[in-house]
Formats: C-alpha cells, sequence, structure tokens
C-alpha cells in the first residue's frame, strides 16, 4: 500500500481527498500545517507529499527544501498545491526538487494520475539507491575446488528460475553470498535484494520487521523511543525482488506459521492493517541447523521446511576446500588493501601453507577478519608473513606439521622432527599464556633470555 500525506489548511480539501484517496486504495494521513507535517515525515516514511504552497505558519517552498534535505531514503516524492498557481512559482518549485504542481481548484483524473506517477518514480528511485548499494557488495562465488565448481554450476542452473531456495552450511560459510550470487542471475536481477537475520531479530520484534505496522499499531518495547508510526516490512521492501531469510531455523513457531501463510498466499497483514499487502517476492533462506532435526524436535514447521526446500544448496566448510585459501585470501587482500591504502601487498607461501593448516571453525568470515586484522596491525609490512600472522593459525600449522612428521610424511631427520616438537610445544605454552613471555618460561621451567633464545633459533616470533 502506498503511503500519501496531504499537508493543506483548509479541511475541507483535506477530508475530501484523504475519502478519495483512501478509496482508491492509500494509505493516508493529513496535516494542517508545516510543522505537523514535519513532524509525521519524521516519524513515518512516506511516498508521496501533497503541499500547499500558502500554509499558516510556514511558507510551503521553505517546506519543501526541508523535506529535500531529509534523510536520502525517507525522502518522498512532493506534489505542489496551489489556488494562487503562477509560472514562476511553479518554476521555482520544480527547482527546488517538486516533483509536479497542481492548481486549485482541483482535477480529480490530473490528481490522480500526477498521484500515480509520482509513487511510480520514488520507487524507481528507492530501486536505483538499493541497486547502487548492492554494486559495492561482493557478490562473487571465489573458488576452484571441486565442491565450489559444482556450486557455480547449481547457481547457473537454478538461478533463472522463481523456485524458493534454501541453503544449509555452516556460519561463516558465505550463504548469503550464494544467495546475492542467485539473485545475480535470475530474472529478479534488476530489482532488489532484501536481507534479514532472523536470529538478530528480537522475538516480539521479528513479525513487524518481516511483515511492517501501521500507524496506531507500534510494537512492543517501541513507545517513547523514536519508533517510526508506521513501518514496511521487508516482505514489502522486497516487492518484485529477492527476500533473503538467514538463519530460518532460529524463527518462533508462531512466526512460521505467518510465513507459511505468506508464501502461499503471496500476501499478508501488516499489524494494525486493516487491508492485505499483495507481493511477488522470490524467497532465499539460509541455516546453519540440520531442520529436518529441528522438526524431529518440534522447533520447526514441516510444512515450512517443504515449502522452503524447493531448491536445496549445501555451502561447504573452508576446511573441506582448503585450495580455495590462496585464492579468497588474494581477494580480501585486494579489497582491503584499497581500502587502507596498500593495494599491492601480499602474502608468502609460508603463511599460505599456515592458513591451509589451520583448521577455520569460522569458515571464510574468519579468514576475511583475519586478512584485515594483519593488514591493520601490520602497516608497514611489505609483504604479510607467517611471522605476522596470529599465534592460533601459526601454532595450529605448527602443529599439523609436527603431526604429518610423526608419519614420516615430512621431516628427513630426527633433529627436524625434534625442532618441530618443541616450536609446537613453546607455540602452545605461549598461547596458554596469553602470549606473556614470562609467564611461558616459569611454566616451561625455562630462564626468560633461554626461551627467547630457543624461540629466535626455532624461528618463533611474538609480539608482547
Amino acid at each position: 500500500m502506498n503511503h500519501v500525506l496531504i499537508v493543506d489548511d483548509e479541511a475541507e480539501i483535506r477530508q475530501s481527498l484523504e475519502g478519495i484517496l483512501a478509496e482508491e486504495g492509500y494509505f493516508v494521513a493529513t496535516a494542517a500545517t508545516a510543522t505537523e507535517a514535519l513532524t509525521l515525515l519524521a516519524d513515518a516514511i512516506y511516498d508521496v507529499v501533497l503541499l500547499d504552497i500558502w500554509l499558516p505558519d510556514r511558507d510551503g517552498l521553505e517546506t519543501l527544501t526541508a523535506i529535500r534535505q531529509m534523510e536520502p531514503t525517507h525522502v518522498p516524492e512532493v506534489v505542489m498545491i496551489s489556488g494562487h498557481g503562477t509560472i514562476e512559482a511553479a518554476v521555482r518549485a520544480t527547482k527546488l526538487g517538486a516533483y509536479d504542481f497542481l492548481e486549485k481548484p482541483l482535477s480529480l483524473d490530473r490528481t490522480l494520475i500526477v498521484l500515480k506517477n509520482a509513487v511510480h518514480a520514488r520507487q524507481l528511485r528507492e530501486d536505483n539507491q538499493e541497486l547502487v548499494r548492492q554494486l559495492t557488495v561482493r557478490g562473487t562465488v571465489t573458488g576452484n575446488s571441486v565442491p565450489m565448481k559444482a556450486l557455480r554450476q547449481q547457481i547457473k542452473l537454478m538461478a533463472p528460475t522463481n523456485g524458493r531456495v534454501l541453503i544449509y552450511g555452516e556460519s561463516g560459510t558465505g550463504k548469503e553470498l550464494i544467495g546475492r550470487a542467485m539473485h545475480a542471475e535470475s530474472l529478479r536481477k534488476g530489482r532488489v535484494f532484501v536481507e534479514l537475520n532472523c536470529a538478530a531479530i528480537p522475538e516480539d520484534h521479528i513479525e513487524t520487521e518481516l511483515f511492517g505496522y501501521r500507524r496506531g499499531a507500534m510494537p512492543a518495547g517501541s513507545a517513547g523511543n523514536g519508533a517510526p508510526l508506521e513501518k514496511r516490512g521487508t516482505f514489502e521492501r522486497a516487492d518484485g525482488g529477492t527476500l533473503f531469510l538467514d538463519e530460518v531455523g532460529d524463527m518462533s513457531l508462531k512466526t512460521q506459521a505467518k510465513v507459511l501463510r505468506a508464501l502461499d498466499e503471496q500476501r499478508f497483514l501488516p499489524v494494525g492493517a486493516t487491508q492485505p499487502v499483495h507481493v511477488d517476492v522470490r524467497v532465499i533462506a539460509a541455516t546453519n541447523k540440520d531442520l529436518e532435526e529441528e522438526i524431529a524436535r518440534g522447533n520447526f514447521r514441516e510444512d515450512l521446511f517443504y515449502r522452503l526446500n524447493v531448491i536445496p544448496f549445501f555451502v561447504p566448510p573452508l576446511r573441506d576446500r582448503k585450495e580455495d585459501i590462496p585464492l579468497l585470501v588474494k581477494e580480501f587482500l585486494q579489497e582491503f588493501g584499497q581500502q587502507y591504502g596498500r593495494p599491492h601487498v601480499e602474502m608468502t607461501p609460508d603463511a599460505l601453507d599456515a592458513l591451509r593448516q589451520y583448521h577455520w571453525p569460522g569458515n571464510v568470515r574468519e579468514l576475511r577478519n583475519l586478512v584485515e586484522r594483519v593488514l591493520i596491525l601490520n602497516p608497514k609490512a611489505p609483504r604479510i608473513e607467517r611471522r605476522h600472522l596470529p599465534m592460533l593459525v601459526s601454532r595450529d600449522g605448527a602443529r599439523e606439521g609436527a603431526k604429518m612428521g610423526a608419519r614420516g610424511e615430512e621431516f628427513s631427520s630426527l633433529l627436524e622432527a625434534r625442532e618441530a616438537y618443541e616450536r609446537d610445544y613453546i607455540l602452545r605454552k605461549l598461547d596458554e599464556c596469553h602470549g606473556n613471555v614470562s609467564r611461558a618460561a616459569e611454566a616451561l621451567g625455562l630462564e626468560r633470555s633461554h626461551l627467547y633464545r630457543k624461540m629466535k633459533a626455532l624461528g618463533v616470533n611474538i609480539k608482547e
């Protein structure tokens, strides 16, 4: 439902327009003064404002200027109306950003046409802003491993359909990235991609985040905190495009029932609304849970699972595709190198080897955060070496090397294997002591100076 604000000091005009536009399917609010109008605009988002040029407390053109200076995502289209219209006033209003200019007495047919066009213009502007924002978000699926090649092939095959998608994968594997890639290759790629993390929204707010609410139906706990008087939910904002529901397994059974109904009917009732909102939305959901196990436990609706699981995807954890680590590191180094003014920084083969040995419980997200952290903490390093990596990564790399050596696969001599074991043992003690060399020396039964010499000989580097 499109939202219109009528600003006019004549009560008869406000009441007449409100009745006509409500019958045409618009949600209508009215204001008699500029002050009242600006207060309403601060509390809610409107598509169009019908603004009288003569107001008792402030000039309409001044009010237009104030509206145009609002937050970009909140700026409505403004149609000026006046009983004393002149060409000069119309030109000035247009230069100030007005969409159109209507003269009183208003022609009903022309008013409805202008209003319809203004709503469409705002929707196009909103979509363009969202598309520009999305261009800055990574949307490529990086990796030459067998699982990632298969995943890209599956995306290419399934994306052009309208089938719902359910993406499985551990936290940090890049499920949202897969969702964006699906959208980018779909028939809806020219429309918006709206995401919602179901696990990040409090239970008493998730319904309003999904479906929105209308004037007078402020959600629980929001009174007095500046919350808007009405809000479009993610389903409504994603109309015509794609809605990505992350961690869908964390929704309550009550919310699941409403999502199920919205999927079946492609319509829903915002909180406090009397008329349903019809939408055309493709839903891509993601979860790090075993939903079939959650169904058995009574935590997830079986019927919703079958609605979402039309096209299942599985994103492998990073530990199952470690051959992709060099490509991912290169991508992250380019991203953060540009951001921090170091576009040509590289990582040494020894450092990459340490990354490949690590088990990556946080998956790709952990790797990305690590690359950013290392660049920030070593601003003058011409290249990233193993010694620049966090101790946990270096330690696990050394430990994996020791395990391989114990099987006789890597070390050519007993001395080499012993040094690897000593390096691993020292790194483990340093990690237990949070990098404090003095405490680690005490735990090892060594003098602090002796431990330093041992560390230097074994190539163990640490910043205290």
